[in-house]
């Protein structure tokens, strides 16, 4: 998938990109350097026929390689772009023609496995591409009134596999990116990119077997920003040698609504449909010395789904679903920044779902919440991306890195008539893993705040899904780590772990 990754990300200049007013006037020649440069930084070996005339030039076979390191397989990753054509038009900037149907072709030629060839047609309605600037310092602007990619087929060792087997088809519509990269020590890229609508539809047939998947779907109001910074020769397979190179990049992508139909089947799990709509999603993902980030979510959230394998059909909604993770990548002495999150907001069952554990609607069926947002600071002992020092970590019982503090920022579960909230903060000692058995030993404290427990333990007895002797010593439980708060059926409890390694519970030593 890097290698794919690396594809889209290179020739998403090669396929889809215009300009501001030029300062200066700007040759073909100077375009299709820049592209050469900017693909060879991206890893790409680039070797294609070109034909310079007086103010263009015409290139045909574009080829770009990949070799892949051993942990990919080895061999190579290669694409085939058919003809391009840089034309300067007398006003400082230079057109890039592209052809209104293209058909792009990749092949996988791993040292071990399969030889994989896939070719993907790539349609273009009203393309218009212009770039302008300097040397060193371009805008490209692209804009389309559609584009369409469609997979017509794959071929593995020498097999070709038609599309009653495999089918991908992606539409767009109105489609408009801004590109500007300037090339000192590094490359930088920034990117703002729009299309209107995406129309999905892909399917898998096996054909040794009866297993099947189709989805079809359709995003709106899409949205991209990008900013990155590739440094100009460096090995792009060894994220860390690239990092050390000054490699980072970051994309906030959004959409303003979405929804998508499923189906499968399946020999050994049965088979089944799904629905689902959303009112908007967010995808944000960075990468870089400071680490990597990765924040997702959407908003209204509606989920149907009918599956073999249970008896009734499941329904349900969100006013958000959100996760979010950042993590240090690199070795360092200084303390690095980690974090994880996870959202479920407003979150409702249907009835049908309700009745089987509470069909005399005892509980309230207000929508639950659940969040869980944790920060901290750790340090990384080995640059773990580092092939050479992975491998080391593999054969050695070394500890990778330490933890060094952990922040609850917040804790909030309201489902069923009850809730709870909470927050702390504790650090680590490192240097003492014997108090808590190989554990750094933690001091802190976490504050917790429980509102209607003892009521919903009342209600779980009266609908027999909880006997009463373990109510009870639930109750029991409660009175030995928690006090009671201001307001009717609120307890407070105060969990701590002090220098010593006591844990106290509201003062109390519990350990």
């Amino acid at each position: 998938m890097s290698r794919i990754s690396h594809l889209f990300s290179g020739t998403a200049l090669a396929i889809c990109l215009p300009a501001t007013a030029a300062l200066a006037d700007l040759t073909a020649e100077e375009v299709w350097a820049d592209w050469q440069s900017y693909m060879s930084s991206a890893g790409y070996a680039v070797t294609a026929s070109e034909v310079v005339g007086s103010g263009s030039v015409a290139v045909s076979d574009m080829t770009l390689t990949m070799e892949m390191d051993d942990a990919s397989g080895g061999g190579a990753f290669e694409v085939v772009l058919e003809t391009i054509n840089f034309v300067e038009q007398g006003d400082g900037t230079v057109a890039i023609e592209l052809p209104a149907s293209t058909t792009m072709n990749m092949s996988f030629q791993p040292e071990t496995g399969e030889n994989v060839t896939v070719a993907v047609d790539f349609d273009q309605t009203a393309p218009n591409m212009v770039a302008a600037g300097d040397p060193g310092d371009l805008t490209y602007t692209y804009a389309a009134e559609a584009a369409r990619m469609a997979l017509q087929g794959v071929t593995i060792d020498g097999i070709t596999v038609g599309p009653q087997i495999a089918k991908l088809d992606v539409t767009m519509t109105d489609l408009a990116q801004v590109v500007k990269t300037t090339v000192g020590t590094l490359r930088s890229v920034s990117q703002d990119m729009t299309i209107a609508s995406v129309d999905y539809d892909l399917a898998f047939n096996d054909p040794e077997s009866d297993d099947s998947f189709q989805m079809k779907g359709a995003m709106q109001g899409l949205k991209l920003d990008g900013t990155g910074k590739l440094p100009i020769a460096s090995d792009v397979q060894n994220l860390n040698a690239m990092l050390n190179d000054g490699f980072q990049a970051a994309v906030t992508f959004t959409t303003t609504g979405g929804n998508y139909d499923l189906s499968f089947s399946s020999e050994t799990d049965g088979s089944g449909t799904a629905n689902a709509t959303s009112t908007g999603a967010a995808f944000d993902v960075s990468i870089g010395p400071d680490g990597l980030l990765y924040d997702v979510s959407q908003t209204g959230v509606d989920m149907n789904m009918l599956l073999t394998e249970l008896p009734l059909p499941l329904s349900f909604s969100a006013a958000e679903i959100g996760t979010r993770f950042l993590m240090p990548l690199q070795k360092s002495t200084e303390e690095q920044d980690f974090g994880i999150a996870v959202t479920l907001n407003e979150f409702s069952m249907s009835d049908v779902i309700w009745s089987l554990f509470d069909p005399t609607s005892q509980l309230p069926r207000d929508p639950a919440t659940l969040v869980v947002d944790l920060s901290g600071k750790a340090k990384v002992l080995f640059d773990f991306l580092d092939p050479a020092q992975a491998a080391v970590l593999d054969q050695a019982d070394t500890v990778p890195g330490e933890l060094n503090a952990v922040t609850i920022n917040k804790i909030e579960l309201d489902a069923v008539g009850a809730r709870l909230t909470g927050s702390g903060d504790f650090v680590f000692d490192n240097t003492d893993l014997a108090t808590f058995d190989g554990v750094p030993r933690p001091e802190g404290a976490v504050d917790l705040t429980m509102v209607g427990a003892n009521g919903l333990i009342d209600k779980l007895v009266g609908m027999s899904l909880l006997p009463e002797d373990q109510a009870m010593g639930a109750r029991m439980m409660m009175g030995l780590f928690a006090v009671p708060g201001e307001g009717e059926d609120t307890l407070n409890s105060k969990i701590e772990v002090n220098d010593q390694g006591h844990v106290l519970a509201n003062g109390q030593r519990i350990r």
